[in-house]
């Protein structure tokens, strides 16, 4: 596998677009045991192509070695198989991140959207578990947004979960109770769910249920006033 075969496989027309909008990603079965999904990042600016040339990582291979460093953390995610790097003579061209597909029931994305999802409420608690694990591993996960996370249900009802759109992250030896209760707050904008992730998270850290309730809610407020104010001007000075 090389790049212009990862090129060859997205041209391909017996692909899957999986999603195409700041960036693509596409599923393609090389056999029948076989799966992988392609990201295609979009290509860099002016200055992040020579900054990813000479000064930091590129996004690909962040997420492949991210993935790795999850998976030695027993912290799930589609299993990384390569990166791609496409260097010109200014920069970064363009790059390629690889991992198997996995199969999810759904993503948390699902929850938000739909209150009377099955199990909602057994899922939100078993995710939050799942978070706050994460924290426990000094892990923070920058894009932990509803879509980042996907669900596969066992037979038993148990729930495990999957990160993906892995580029943004950081590793620390000790995570804040500010910190963490700040990375939960891209989840959702519902109270009724803050109000059982807070419940949860309490009973998981020792935490007193009000001090996790009202940081959550704060941190969750603020970011949905930016995001709704962001989305106002950019309708405003950006029209289609």
């Amino acid at each position: 596998m090389d790049i212009n075969f990862i090129k060859d496989i997205i041209k391909n027309n017996t692909k899957e677009v999986l999603q195409n909008g700041r960036n693509l990603i596409v599923k393609y079965e090389l056999d029948s045991s076989n799966i992988i999904n392609i990201k295609s990042f979009r290509t860099p600016n002016l200055i992040n192509r020579i900054v990813y040339r000479y000064f930091r990582k590129s996004k690909a291979r962040r997420s492949f070695e991210f993935a790795n460093i999850l998976l030695d953390k027993g912290v799930g995610t589609p299993k990384p198989i390569a990166y791609f790097e496409n260097f010109n003579w200014l920069g970064l061209k363009d790059s390629y991140y690889v991992s198997e597909h996995l199969n999810n029931d759904l993503t948390f994305r699902e929850l938000v959207e739909n209150s009377n999802f099955p199990d909602h409420e057994n899922i939100l608690r078993q995710f939050i578990r799942f978070s706050y694990d994460l924290h426990q591993k000094g892990i923070e996960f920058k894009d932990h947004s509803p879509g980042n996370t996907l669900i596969k249900r066992d037979l038993n009802g148990n729930y495990s979960f999957y990160l993906v759109d892995l580029n943004r992250m950081e590793f620390h030896a000790k995570m804040s109770f500010e910190s963490r209760m700040e990375n939960l707050c891209r989840l959702t904008p519902k109270i009724e769910m803050i109000e059982v992730m807070a419940n949860e998270y309490a009973l998981c850290s020792g935490q007193k249920y009000e001090d996790v309730f009202s940081l959550l809610w704060k941190y969750t407020s603020e970011f949905q006033h930016k995001y709704h104010r962001k989305r106002a001007l950019k309708k405003k000075y950006m029209p289609k």
